[in-house]
């Protein structure tokens, strides 16, 4: 890896060439789709599960850079990206919704998230709310509904694992432990939307921080009807939500 002014990510303050918000997908792969949607966009670096690319939008510089899965390495981009001047961060991602109403292809802009991670514990304490700043999630829903999406407006719950922490039976082993069990149809009669795996991480970092973030995901699968998604579906799904986040994103700048 070649001069870098952070541990992770292979990134010089000079790098970001003034940029003050990053947009953060959880897959490597979605940052290069994301960087294309804008104009002069550059590869930066790629180490581990951290790509970077920086864009223009209406000539101001925006960072998109991954996450990994889950909130240890959200943990680490976030914190990165800020020591080198990233001051707004809006995660853009997939997720699988938990009420009936919400329809496959729907998308979720997130007020706050339900802590069921640990990393957001090594930040503040546990009754300090996961919240989203309010003048991302206003540019986040304008954008969906601009776009046309059915867009749903509410908390995430976002769990460490992906397996028992969401109540999945269909593992290796079939066992969910007592804490969550039943835990979904709870969630579900508070009126939670999802589940997901970096939002509680990444909105109690920058809540707590003075810093801002957002979060919009689009629904891939609902789990009151099924487990596993169709593949053409989630593609169509990841594009619309993907274009929204960008246009989020020239309305902060």
């Amino acid at each position: 890896m070649s001069q870098s002014d952070v541990f992770h990510l292979g990134l010089t303050k000079n790098d970001l060439q003034g940029a003050q918000l990053a947009i953060v997908p959880g897959d490597p792969q979605r940052v290069e789709k994301i960087a294309k949607l804008m104009e002069n966009p550059v590869h930066l670096a790629s180490h581990r599960e951290f790509t970077t690319w920086r864009a223009e939008l209406d000539g101001k510089a925006v960072i998109v850079c991954s996450t990994g899965i889950g909130g240890p390495s959200t943990s680490i981009a976030v914190e990165e990206l800020a020591q080198l001047g990233i001051r707004t961060f809006l995660r853009i991602g997939t997720t699988g919704a938990i009420q009936s109403n919400i329809n496959v292809g729907d998308v979720l802009v997130t007020t706050a998230a339900v802590r069921l991670d640990g990393a957001s514990l090594h930040f503040a304490p546990m009754e300090f709310p996961a919240v989203a700043d309010f003048a991302c999630t206003t540019a986040l829903v304008e954008a969906a509904k601009a776009s046309g999406a059915t867009t749903h407006i509410g908390v995430t719950a976002s769990s460490d694992t992906f397996y028992p922490g969401q109540e999945r039976y269909d593992t290796y082993s079939g066992r969910v432990v007592s804490r969550f069990k039943g835990s979904m149809e709870e969630w579900q009669a508070m009126g939670v939307m999802n589940y997901e795996m970096e939002s509680a991480t990444l909105l109690t970092m920058c809540a707590s921080q003075g810093l801002r973030a957002g979060m919009v995901a689009g629904v891939i699968v609902n789990r009151t009807q099924q487990e596993i998604p169709n593949a053409e579906t989630m593609k169509n799904t990841e594009s619309k939500a993907v274009q929204i986040v960008v246009e989020a994103a020239r309305r902060l700048l």
